[in-house]
């Protein structure tokens, strides 16, 4: 979790702030020489080339070996394993409802925290759901958006797929509020490779709603989410 007093930490979050508004006037010129494009999207060509890159690594490895988790993993177990790593995303949910000052949000996501934590067994079982605590999901690039800081270009980052800049930026502060970061770095990599299959089983489905150009589809679809996220407002052409 992030320790706000340590100049380390704090250190951190200013050079990813002060990154986030270099990068927004740099593609600010690069937008303006690329009128033709998406206006979000003014790095196309580099984002494609990342892209390519990412959906060979899927179709490869990662799509493989989710398959074949859901293959050899019972259905219940499934749900229990997604729960516990949802629940792990509590501390990131809490924190940045904090930031925001969304004090609601933030006592739900700190008692469904606590309750799954202990009566869920670790988690495991979503006792807070079936009490009536919704989950509310938070990120930092969501609290940066609260302080009215722009979304920027749109970026395809390796392995870790679609982002916008400000969402980028908000991955530093989130991995530091992960209950993982307090472990050592084998079983850090070990948990979050883990994740990484569960999270990629669970898209295994919406797989097939792509169609037409795949680069576009999930670009249009990863800005329309965000843009309900961070504003409540569903886009006029929603997925």
């Amino acid at each position: 979790m992030i320790n706000w007093t340590s100049p380390r930490q704090a250190r951190s979050l200013l050079i990813a702030l002060a990154f986030l508004t270099a990068l927004f006037s740099g593609t600010a010129a690069l937008a303006a020489d690329n009128d033709n494009r998406h206006p979000s999207d003014p790095l196309e060509k580099i984002n494609r080339v990342t892209f390519a890159f990412n959906d060979t690594l899927d179709r490869w490895l990662l799509r493989p070996v989710a398959v074949g988790y859901t293959k050899v993993t019972p259905r219940p177990v499934q749900g229990l394993i997604s729960n516990f790593f949802s629940n792990l995303g509590e501390v990131r949910n809490f924190s940045n409802a904090l930031l925001q000052f969304k004090l609601r949000d933030a006592g739900t996501s700190g008692t469904r925290f606590l309750i799954n934590s202990t009566v869920g067994m670790m988690g495991l079982v979503d006792v807070g759901s079936a009490l009536g605590l919704e989950h509310r999901y938070q990120d930092f690039g969501l609290t940066l958006a609260r302080w009215k800081v722009p979304p920027g270009p749109y970026l395809m980052l390796p392995v870790l797929g679609p982002y916008n800049l400000r969402a980028a930026v908000g991955l530093v502060p989130d991995m530091q509020l992960e209950p993982t970061s307090l472990a050592d770095t084998r079983t850090r990599l070990v948990v979050q490779g883990a994740n990484g299959v569960v999270r990629r089983a669970g898209l295994l489905a919406q797989d097939r709603l792509i169609f037409g150009d795949r680069y576009t589809f999930i670009r249009d679809a990863y800005l329309q989410r965000r843009h309900y996220l961070s504003t409540g407002e569903v886009p006029d052409e929603d997925f």
